[in-house]
């Protein structure tokens, strides 16, 4: 018998409960197995700082019973941000705001993490020079190719972040490798078309993200959970598949992170963003699956859980140790414990006909200010005003952020 099939029979019979706890490597137990997944929330205040009120959206989700909690998009550098709402976390900043986020995203048992981002050559244009793994010019995308003293700088970059978040008193960090950010871009053959030790063979695609990992840990010790999001692929032809997924989980398997997160999709030009679909399941299960098979690792899957049944059932199974929540947390944040007390099996999701790219998440991240704002209704706002805000948002905070980053060169690693 395989060992990975070995490992599938062994948590079959286990039968984890969603509500039971989970040992990570490093040592840190969850006291249950919902997450708050990672979203680009976009509350930061243009200079790379929380603000009060995303202080407020993460103390809410905490008071409402998630075992972990994972703010999206913390940049590294001011240089290469996916918004200009994001945070940015590096010796300029001031960590008395990033405590205060630690201390209230914390609380109620709750372990607050942050996913380190790099957006690489889907950086926001209004306040970068987008590079990635290669040169590309298409329509919707245009990058210049980092050199090696870039891509050689990185896992310093993430080592630093994760200290610096580890000094802060956050919980953990999910190192971000999905959705056509950096890693992922390095990963995927759409954007990486090098011919160096970093392109090529998936072994040689694989390096940057090994490389961050390993410098991370040396960074953090090895009692700080450390993460990986991980795409199961990028659903485009000629993309990352899952063939070469299923080899850089192996990979995962024999080095130090303590969770792997499995979603998918990417923000590649013309690709469908995979949380806008209309199935009514766990969008990437039957990976989780395969992936059980080669890896030992505790497994998070995230997307298109809808109902407690779904998310039981995924956990149950054996093929999921976590299951991670985002919009399902957008629309109720108190979810995990209504689950819990058996009073709310499913949140009522809305339905939108005729949205503009990217329209749905824009929607959803201004439902994330309302509830930030303790001002969220049952009745849900107009998806055209909700678009109208997020980008006259997004224009206000870009001339805040090229204000303050004047001093930065932008697009520098």
């Amino acid at each position: 018998m395989q060992a990975g099939t070995l490992v599938v029979e062994l948590l079959m019979q286990h039968r984890a409960t969603l509500f039971e706890p989970l040992q990570l490597p490093c040592g840190l137990t969850l006291k249950n197995r919902v997450a708050k997944s990672a979203m680009s929330d976009c509350l930061g205040d243009g200079t790379g700082h929380p603000t009060a009120e995303q202080i407020r959206l993460y103390q809410r989700w905490a008071a409402g019973g998630t075992a972990v909690s994972i703010i999206g998009e913390v940049q590294l550098t001011a240089g290469y941000a996916e918004n200009p709402g994001n945070l940015v976390l590096d010796e300029a900043s001031d960590l008395h705001h990033f405590r205060q986020l630690a201390r209230h995203g914390g609380e109620n048992g709750t372990t607050l993490w942050l996913q380190l981002g790099h957006a690489g050559a889907l950086a926001y244009a209004p306040t970068s020079i987008p590079k990635g793994p290669s040169a590309l010019d298409l329509p919707g995308l245009r990058c210049l190719e980092m050199t090696l003293d870039e891509i050689r700088q990185l896992p310093s970059q993430f080592a630093r972040t994760a200290s610096f978040a580890q000094q802060a008193g956050f919980g953990g960090v999910q190192i971000h490798a999905a959705h056509g950010y950096l890693l992922s871009q390095f990963l995927s053959p759409l954007f990486n078309r090098r011919s160096d030790q970093y392109g090529g063979a998936i072994a040689n695609r694989m390096r940057p993200l090994l490389e961050v990992i390993e410098a991370t840990r040396i960074a953090v010790g090895p009692d700080f959970p450390i993460a990986v999001k991980l795409n199961s692929s990028d659903q485009l032809e000629g993309g990352f598949d899952n063939e070469d997924a299923l080899e850089v989980a192996a990979a995962l398997d024999r080095s130090s992170v303590d969770l792997i997160d499995i979603s998918g999709g990417t923000y590649f030009p013309g690709a469908k963003s995979a949380s806008d679909g209309t199935g009514r399941g766990p969008y990437f299960l039957e990976f989780a699956k395969r992936a059980r098979a080669v890896t030992t690792k505790p497994l998070m899957l995230t997307g298109g859980f809808k109902t407690r049944a779904q998310a039981e059932d995924a956990v149950a199974s054996g093929a999921v140790d976590i299951v991670g929540l985002a919009r399902a947390l957008v629309l109720e944040p108190s979810l995990a414990d209504l689950w819990k007390a058996d009073r709310k099996p499913e949140p009522f999701f809305p339905r939108f006909s005729d949205a503009p790219e990217r329209g749905i998440t824009a929607w959803y991240t201004m439902r994330l200010a309302e509830i930030a704002a303790d001002k969220e209704t049952p009745v849900f706002g107009d998806l055209g005003q909700a678009v109208r805000d997020y980008e006259a948002r997004n224009k206000s905070r870009t001339k805040v952020w090229l204000r303050h980053f004047a001093n930065d060169a932008v697009g520098q690693t």
